[in-house]
């Protein structure tokens, strides 16, 4: 039986949307998650989200308890995990609004812990594959729910993750641009890697808010400009899951 874990797509908890609602209350060996977890069903489908910063975003992305968050998911039997992020451009044909279906990261965090992998078990080393850290079958289902709906999207994306909380310098926001990355945000790299350290199928749905600062065109991103987009937007987000969740 398939399980889909949903890690943002906070307006899915809408009661109308969601059925046979409960909260679960987690503990990991890595310590809490994030918030409780919300389970029940949506299309059909046996669901469980959780917040990642938290229900009332509390948690700085450096601080968030990742590996709790996907040990929690997997201890609940969720099978695939689909996230939703907010990232800001770096693509002058990336804008305000538009969906990106992310196919690779680079991962630029320093202060995270980032493995589930602290020691090995003697002669046994542990290395997990990398290459493509984006489910394909998830990539395809949101891209043809992109397509049904008649979002702006582009079916490809390279995302860097930063630390944060603070946003990139102007000397950065051009560095990642020059290393190759499309969308820059403070999470999802994190998640993907340890998703597939888990064995659990990862797809991510980015929208992008804002240009980070490397446009000296226009103002450079603030976290009022980002919710300003992220609440236009979010209808558009919460959309293209309930088009996807039925489909896994």
């Amino acid at each position: 039986m398939k399980k889909i874990g949903i890690i943002g797509g906070s307006g899915l908890d809408n009661p109308d949307l969601f059925e046979d609602a409960s909260d679960v209350e987690m503990t990991t060996p890595y310590g809490n998650p994030s918030a409780l977890l919300k389970c029940g069903r949506i299309g059909g489908r046996d669901v469980a989200i959780i917040g990642r910063h938290g229900r009332e975003h509390t948690h700085p992305p450096a601080q968030v308890n990742y590996r709790a968050n996907i040990h929690a998911l997997k201890e609940v039997g969720c099978t695939h995990i689909l996230a939703t992020t907010a990232v800001g451009s770096l693509r002058a044909d990336i804008a305000r609004g538009d969906l990106v279906i992310l196919d690779q990261f680079i991962d630029f965090t320093r202060i995270r812990k980032a493995t589930f992998f602290e020691s090995f078990a003697p002669h046994h080393p542990i290395h997990t594959p990398m290459a493509d850290p984006f489910d394909g079958r998830l990539r395809k289902l949101l891209i043809q729910g992109c397509r049904e709906l008649g979002c702006a999207y582009h079916p490809t994306g390279t995302l860097i993750t930063i630390d944060g909380p603070r946003f990139s310098t102007r000397a950065e926001s051009r560095m990642f641009r020059a290393w190759g990355a499309d969308v820059i945000n403070m999470s999802v790299a994190t998640e993907a890697a340890l998703a597939n350290e888990a064995g659990i199928p990862y797809a991510a749905v980015a929208m992008s808010t804002d240009y980070d600062c490397w446009k000296t065109d226009e103002e450079p991103v603030t976290w009022g400009a980002i919710l300003a987009v992220l609440q236009e937007n979010a209808r558009k987000v919460t959309q293209l899951l309930l088009a996807t969740i039925p489909r896994v």
